[in-house]
């Protein structure tokens, strides 16, 4: 995608996110919808980008709301935008924000626009309570009863139990199980340790605090205040823990395998709300503005395996495919950025990339190869910094983006699992 057949590039402008929280804490009042229209509002005024100019709005979430579905329009809609930018909103599950990042430099591409908005958000605090099937057909009944006496009786039949809700499963519709349940048979079929993935959940967290010390990573965040009353401000993540030790990672139990497993809360990411976007523009557009790209989206791919097997394997089959798209190998990418859904899943992808036969069932003669761990997540990842849902995508590509230009590399490869045995490769290139 560098460089295309009608010559046009896609450029990344600008990025921004709201500072990760956990679900429950800081921002369990505010909905996805609410998070992704401050991210953006906030986005547009930093980067003086005329609303005008905006010919698409692309958002992803992966739980959304029952009241308001297409959450991209309702971002498209605050005030200072014009209400006629066409918007749709996406999902990839955890993929949600890459595919609203690739799907608007596709419209560029295509030359159908010049200027975008790509992102997305995801509140976990306010996930959709369902009712049991018995409680919503006798309250369907009784909306649909001619007189008083047959709406009670349509009520009569709800028993006891109909009053238990429904909580959604974060859990494959195909397979039954949890992600984290997944996560426990990849750990197990790749012989990887527990004593690795709390290892590697420490790294996450130490380089993360690291970041936020030195103000690398709340460079990419806007304060936001926090209703109801604004009276605090959240100006960063709340799930980094700078003064966990190993001891304390060793100590937590096993949540999903209790007899034999080895996946924790520790070494995992937290339910986590926060919103995040990325202003794209074609070169012409960004420089005709006055505005300085800072990567070029080279090359994507995605790949997608059997629900039933290692559900989180995908990026090893899409990151061949990316590479050689963009006409690069591993030892040429400068910084990797893993989305961390679990130090088990980061751990067994490390493994795959090195794996003769998955480099095969890519349709590769050779592995990716060893990834250099100096050059990985080098600003920790998920398991300290959070993972709402649908905007972890924007936030890496931001992350390695700013990264990049400040080390002077050239390449960087991004990856993301996402539930569906889905997988996400992306290789951008510094601009600078």
């Amino acid at each position: 995608m560098a460089t295309t057949s009608n010559g046009r590039r896609v450029a990344i402008v600008a990025g921004l996110r709201t500072p990760f929280t956990k679900s429950g804490t800081t921002f369990r009042a505010l909905t996805s919808q609410e998070l992704g229209k401050l991210v953006v509002a906030e986005l547009v005024q930093r980067t003086s980008l005329e609303p005008k100019d905006i010919d698409t709005l692309v958002f992803g979430t992966v739980v959304p709301s029952v009241l308001a579905p297409n959450i991209a329009r309702e971002v498209s809609l605050l005030p200072l935008l014009p209400k006629g930018i066409p918007a749709v909103t996406v999902s990839r599950a955890c993929a949600s924000a890459n595919q609203a990042i690739t799907d608007a430099a596709d419209q560029i591409v295509l030359g159908h626009a010049d200027v975008a908005i790509a992102g997305g958000a995801e509140s976990l605090s306010n996930v959709p309570i369902l009712h049991s099937r018995g409680f919503a057909d006798a309250v369907v009944a009784a909306s649909r009863a001619k007189s008083a006496p047959k709406r009670l009786s349509a009520l009569a039949r709800i028993r006891p139990r109909d009053l238990v809700p429904v909580t959604p499963a974060i859990a494959e519709p195909s397979t039954g199980e949890t992600m984290g349940q997944s996560a426990e048979k990849m750990a197990k079929l790749n012989h990887v340790a527990r004593e690795e993935q709390d290892q590697f959940a420490l790294r996450s967290h130490r380089l993360a605090a690291a970041g936020t010390h030195d103000g690398r990573l709340t460079s990419e965040m806007m304060a936001v205040y926090v209703p109801p009353k604004f009276d605090t401000v959240s100006t960063t993540d709340n799930g980094i823990r700078s003064d966990t030790t190993l001891e304390q990672m060793q100590a937590l139990k096993p949540v999903f395998d209790r007899r034999y497993g080895t996946v924790t809360a520790g070494n995992s990411s937290p339910l986590t709300d926060g919103a995040a976007a990325v202003l794209l523009m074609s070169e012409e557009a960004a420089r005709a503005s006055g505005y300085e790209p800072l990567a070029f989206i080279k090359s994507y791919a995605y790949a997608a395996l059997d629900p039933g097997e290692q559900l989180l394997m995908g990026p090893v089959l899409a990151t061949p495919v990316a590479l050689d798209r963009a006409g690069l190998t591993l030892k040429e990418i400068d910084l990797v950025e893993m989305h961390e859904a679990f130090a088990a899943q980061v751990l067994s992808n490390l493994q795959g990339f090195e794996s003769r036969e998955w480099a095969q069932r890519a349709g590769y003669l050779h592995p990716v190869g060893e990834v250099d761990r100096a050059r990985l997540n080098v600003m920790g990842g998920s398991i300290a910094i959070g993972h709402p849902f649908g905007a972890t995508g924007a936030r890496i590509t931001m992350t390695l983006i700013n990264e990049l230009r400040r080390r002077g590399g050239q390449f960087g490869l991004m990856t993301v699992c996402a539930a569906g045995g889905m997988g996400f490769a992306m290789v951008v290139e510094n601009a600078g």
